[in-house]
């Protein structure tokens, strides 16, 4: 009997015994698991929420256009003895560009200014004529009739000399236009005509080249009638900046102004025709080249800024982690706005100083633990 007892008790012990090394295994894997779900720090960029005066700018895409764009034309015909210029060659108003044989503009206006000289003399024979008939007249030495031809004659010599002087201003400008000169300063194109080329005249002939002005530009582009209603049909005679950029550039290189406004909207469109001028003092910008326009907005006002490679998207969300003071990834829904000078207008949803994450933010999840370091915001430097 007791050594059924005392079996019984080397059997209990060895249950007991066996129970304890089964909770011993048990707490071992709670201490695993508990290692498994709280994962090190993530390392990340981190940055303060900018807060400072900024001004709206709207974009746009239009076109290069010249202030002045001529079409050079004979106006009078003959054979080209000269051209003064090169292909594409920068010349001032005045310069010469081609010569159109003169010799016989020259002999017209010789003919025209003697038959001038003739007019004239014409006209001083009846003068003196007439002259002798108002003496005649006053003695009744001369009939009526006769004195009122003296006076025809010599009306008549006075229209002859007028038309003659007509006639030879006419073939003085003639000859003027065998030198045809620059209009406008500005880039030539190329000649149509070679020297001894017999060329026609008037606007129906073949242009002989063309010629565009250099500076200053136009930049020509549609604004929408929500930009037109809020900013611009009420400027009040005030300036309103544009700026501008070309297609190889990301950013707005030139500064200019608006110049003019179209009269009306187009229903089709909702839009309006709007030109802005430019200084092109380098000749960079060439008519009907591709322009980035933006149109300021407004005066400036504080706004806060982040850099936008911060921002996530969470289907049709924006948001960013913004790191609270323990160190943890909060998740944070935003309402980005305009851009401004290469940062992101934030509408709602951060506050002035909070700190975000700008960098590595994929590897993180809303609750984890950071290890912030700290960088300025992207574009913090920079100036609107």
């Amino acid at each position: 009997m007791k050594r059924k007892n005392k079996t019984r008790l080397i059997i209990g012990v060895v249950v007991v015994l066996g129970g304890g090394g089964l909770l011993l295994m048990h707490v071992s894997r709670t201490h695993a698991a508990v290692a498994a779900v709280a994962p090190p720090p993530v390392e990340a960029d981190v940055a303060t929420v900018l807060n400072r005066k900024v001004t709206e700018w709207q974009s746009y895409s239009g076109r290069l256009q010249a202030v002045d764009h001529v079409e050079i034309h004979a106006l009078v015909p003959g054979t080209i003895e000269a051209i003064y210029f090169r292909d594409g060659q920068q010349v001032k108003k005045g310069d010469p560009l081609f010569l159109i044989d003169p010799r016989p503009y020259q002999a017209s206006l010789d003919q025209a200014l003697a038959d001038v000289q003739s007019a004239k003399a014409s006209e001083k024979f009846a003068q003196d004529d007439f002259e002798r008939a108002k003496k005649l007249i006053a003695n009744n030495a001369m009939s009526r009739r006769d004195y009122d031809e003296k006076a025809d004659d010599l009306a008549s010599a006075a229209a002859k000399r007028k038309a003659a002087e007509a006639a030879a201003e006419r073939a003085r400008v003639n000859l003027e236009y065998t030198h045809i000169t620059a209009p406008v300063s500005g880039r030539m194109s190329r000649t149509e005509f070679t020297v001894g080329n017999i060329v026609s005249a008037g606007t129906s002939s073949p242009a002989l080249t063309s010629l565009v002005s250099i500076s200053p530009i136009y930049a020509e582009f549609d604004v929408d009638e929500q930009t037109y209603l809020g900013f611009i049909a009420h400027r009040e005679g005030r300036d309103i900046e544009v700026r501008l950029g070309l297609a190889n550039e990301t950013g707005y290189s030139r500064l200019g102004k608006l110049f003019f406004v179209d009269n009306q909207l187009s229903a089709a469109s909702g839009t309006i025709r709007v030109r802005a001028i430019f200084e092109n003092l380098d000749g960079a910008l060439v008519p009907g080249l591709f322009a980035r326009v933006q149109v300021q907005g407004g005066l400036p006002h504080p706004a806060v800024l982040i850099d936008e490679k911060s921002i996530s998207t969470d289907q049709a969300r924006k948001f960013v982690y913004v790191v609270d003071a323990g160190n943890h990834a909060q998740y944070r829904a935003i309402v980005p706005g305009a851009e401004s000078a290469g940062l992101r207008q934030v509408v709602s949803g951060l506050q002035p100083g909070e700190r975000i994450v700008v960098s590595g933010f994929q590897r993180i999840h809303p609750g984890d633990e950071i290890r912030p370091k700290d960088v300025p915001m992207a574009g913090e430097s920079s100036t609107d």
